[in-house]
């Protein structure tokens, strides 16, 4: 069993990796994202580098995906199912642009944790709105 700040890590991580290419904004985005968030707080940042690559390590299992969401979803309450949606949208978007497994990877996160289709829709225009350039 995970815990809270491990479950929004691992939903983050995913993202990034869903299309093999883990750019260095979305490990900058990430670093920041727990750096300054309040859903971090508390959390020692130290673990960052080991609790992404035990999510790397999970995700290459061969039902690695299935155990990552069933991991987030049970150590999530209620409403940071939307959180974790939320950061891993803020990921995928930092680059600014979704690739379609990012685009795959985010659809079946939140069919797998619980977050409804008009949520869904808000968080990912706002993660679309904060990371517009022009």
């Amino acid at each position: 069993m995970i815990d809270q700040h491990t479950a929004l890590i691992y939903a983050m991580v995913m993202a990034s990796a869903a299309d093999r290419d883990m750019t260095d904004a979305e490990l900058q985005q990430i670093g920041d994202i727990v750096s300054h968030l309040p859903a971090f707080r508390g959390f020692d940042t130290g673990r960052l580098s080991e609790i992404a690559e035990n999510c790397a390590e999970l995700m290459t299992a061969e039902d690695g995906l299935d155990q990552a969401f069933e991991q987030i979803k049970a150590a999530l309450p209620g409403r940071m199912c939307e959180t974790a949606y939320a950061l891993a949208c803020d990921v995928v978007a930092v680059d600014g642009q979704a690739s379609q497994e990012e685009l795959r990877l985010l659809e079946m996160m939140r069919h797998r944790i619980g977050v409804g289709r008009l949520p869904a829709a808000a968080i990912e225009r706002g993660a679309a709105a904060r990371n517009r350039t022009a």
